[in-house]
């Protein structure tokens, strides 16, 4: 499996790399994993949805 770090995950999903790494840390994102201390991304792995915006809560609550 091909992996991307925090910056080339930020850059593809135009995000802050701070906001990723919340991401790696809370589970969001399926098959990231930490090594050496470096969170690693898998390259087909979807951005999750933000529930900070209208669109996202609203994606939050369908689903629910």
């Amino acid at each position: 499996m091909d992996y991307m770090t925090l910056k080339e995950t930020s850059e593809k999903w135009r995000v802050s790399v701070r906001q990723i790494n919340y991401y790696c840390t809370a589970d969001r994102i399926p098959g990231a994993v930490k090594m050496a201390g470096v969170w690693l991304v898998p390259k087909d792995a979807d951005k999750p949805i933000d529930g900070r915006t209208k669109q996202g809560k609203a994606l939050k609550h369908e689903t629910i």
